[in-house]
């Protein structure tokens, strides 16, 4: 089938869509960065699109009208996330849902496939996802939605998010959720050792046969993690100091043989103060949520050595699912610190193929 891809960012829904056996007709991405690594990882030529999706008039978008199948759509999230200040519909980034509804109303696709954080669900007492449902009602769509964590679907991150599924009335209904875990194997629970009593983020030890909880996609900028020196006994030290060279790549995948987690403050004097996304990681170990934000290290053992590195803008990507060659396109055009950013922002490669792997005409 057919799809538009909405909030396109660097092309994770596209990868896909485009792995699962359906065409791309078209995409609107405002970031002008997101879209030189979109346009070097796929092959755009003759292909509508469009940059700020507000300013796009319904004379252009009834053109697309018989031509679209599916509009897919990661749109902005800060609205609706806890680590925000939730402000939803009150928020500009919150009201851009409008703009996919005005793309639907008009087009009148089969299917609707958006993402967004967990805490949409609860923003406002359920308010606004009761708002996001009642439109797509009107406009004539049934809905179904589900959390997933990437974890489940043979990535190492811990990264929950809502996918909602709307079904244009009167075509053939396929129901698409729920999708079981299609790795279970994959799937570590989580068990802290120990934390501060106020559990702050970043300040938590957890246990090494497990992963934690949701990293940064540390933007570059020399921003990245800071190193804690580990003894022979595998006891944190006190010194703190700045890796010069990086180790060789961490493969972010694979579960025979799972990283162990090592998470520390990085400023000891402000173990008590939130230190969102300053944490590290033992090499191999599943990694955190990446995020457009933060900071964060691998620990790595070499014999009787420990020291951390800093996540690699590749390792990032990884982490959501794209092959090396879509990251090599990508880096021929952009810095670490917006390759670091589009990581977070995007969505987990291998998730949305289950979805789309399911949908049929």
């Amino acid at each position: 089938m057919r799809f538009l891809d909405l909030f396109a960012g660097i092309g994770g829904f596209r990868l896909a869509f485009e792995q699962a056996g359906h065409q791309c007709i078209g995409y609107v991405e405002i970031d002008k960065f997101a879209r030189m690594s979109y346009e070097a990882i796929h092959d755009t030529r003759g292909e509508w699109t469009a940059h700020d999706i507000t300013t796009v008039p319904d004379e252009s978008i009834r053109g697309l009208r018989g031509h679209i199948d599916i509009i897919t759509g990661g749109f902005p999230c800060q609205a609706f996330s806890v680590a925000g200040a939730r402000r939803g519909f009150e928020d500009t980034r919150g009201t851009l849902f409008f703009e996919i509804a005005r793309f639907a109303d008009i087009i009148r696709p089969q299917y609707l496939v958006l993402e967004n954080v967990k805490g949409l669900l609860n923003h406002d007492k359920g308010n606004t996802f009761e708002t996001i449902l009642g439109t797509l009602d009107e406009m004539g769509y049934d809905v179904e939605w589900q959390v997933f964590n990437s974890k489940d679907f043979g990535v190492p991150q811990n990264r929950e998010r809502v996918y909602i599924i709307g079904h244009l009335r009167g075509h053939r209904r396929r129901q698409i959720l729920p999708i079981g875990d299609t790795n279970a194997k994959a799937s570590i629970p989580i068990k802290i050792i120990a934390h501060d009593k106020k559990y702050r983020m970043g300040t938590q030890v957890f246990d090494p046969s497990g992963i934690t909880e949701t990293l940064g996609t540390c933007q570059g900028g020399g921003r990245q993690p800071h190193v804690a020196i580990i003894d022979d006994q595998g006891r944190q030290g006190k010194s703190y100091h700045q890796p010069k060279d990086l180790a060789p790549t961490l493969r972010a995948t694979g579960y025979k043989n799972p990283p162990k987690v090592v998470k520390a403050v990085l400023t000891p004097d402000r173990a008590n103060k939130r230190q969102n996304g300053r944490q590290i990681k033992e090499d191999g170990e599943p990694m955190f949520t990446v995020t457009a934000a933060d900071r964060h290290g691998v620990l790595v053992i070499d014999g009787e050595d420990h020291y951390v590195r800093k996540l690699t803008p590749r390792e990032c990507w990884r982490l959501q699912g794209f092959p090396d060659w879509a990251f090599d396109r990508a880096r021929e055009v952009n810095s670490d610190t917006q390759l670091y950013k589009q990581a977070g922002n995007s969505v987990t490669v291998p998730v949305v193929y289950e979805i789309a792997r399911r949908l049929e005409d």
